[in-house]
């Protein structure tokens, strides 16, 4: 199931940009595109979801899930048999048992995980960096504009042009300091691990 864009064209228009009808469609993808790669920094889908995922169970009696925060549970099953005997806490699974046996376990659990309401910088930052895509596409006829070009230096006389070499491809690339962020906060970061 595809997820909606985290900010939309009437969210853009807030912000002072001007969307001509031509390009709303363009912009739709941008909106998409940026989405799609904040979510990916994040490690979460952000806004709220339904999803049905396979973890691996272990003998630890919490099973972290992703995405938080979980607000809710459907079905648990482990290694393809229903189970009734946990509780939810902290956008974890607890069981008394533990999740597995002298094995490790598949537990595949329906949940529903995410905020109900994109925060405001979020909303914000994807508007930010679909601003930066339509730009480079209003830069030169047919959306050339979009090509890669880190101009870092540019002379009229005897024309000349110096490239960067930062790595960056396009508007929709975070930087790493951005990404770290976005994954400390919405639960992609680092994990306790506890031993028993």
């Amino acid at each position: 199931m595809a997820l909606d864009p985290l900010a939309t064209v009437a969210d853009l228009e807030a912000r002072g940009l001007t969307v001509e009808p031509s390009e709303t469609q363009i912009v739709g993808v941008y909106l998409e595109v940026a989405s799609a790669a904040v979510r990916d920094a994040a490690g979460s889908p952000i806004s709220q979801t339904a999803s049905t995922i396979t973890l691996e169970g272990g003998p630890d009696q919490r099973l972290r899930l992703p995405g938080p925060p979980v607000t809710a549970v459907s079905t648990v099953e482990v290694d393809g048999e229903p189970v009734t005997d946990w509780r939810l806490r902290s956008s974890a699974l607890w069981r008394a048992c533990g999740w597995s046996g002298c094995e490790p376990s598949e537990v595949e659990v329906t949940y529903t995980h995410g905020l109900p309401t994109v925060p405001a910088d979020i909303v914000d930052l994807v508007c930010r960096i679909a601003a930066a895509a339509l730009v480079a596409y209003r830069a030169e006829d047919g959306g050339t504009g979009l090509a890669a070009q880190d101009v870092r230096a540019e002379r009229i006389g005897d024309y000349s042009v110096t490239y960067g070499d930062g790595g960056r491809i396009t508007e929709m690339e975070l930087p790493d300091y951005l990404r770290a962020r976005l994954r400390a906060r919405f639960g992609g970061g680092v994990a306790l691990v506890r031993s028993r």
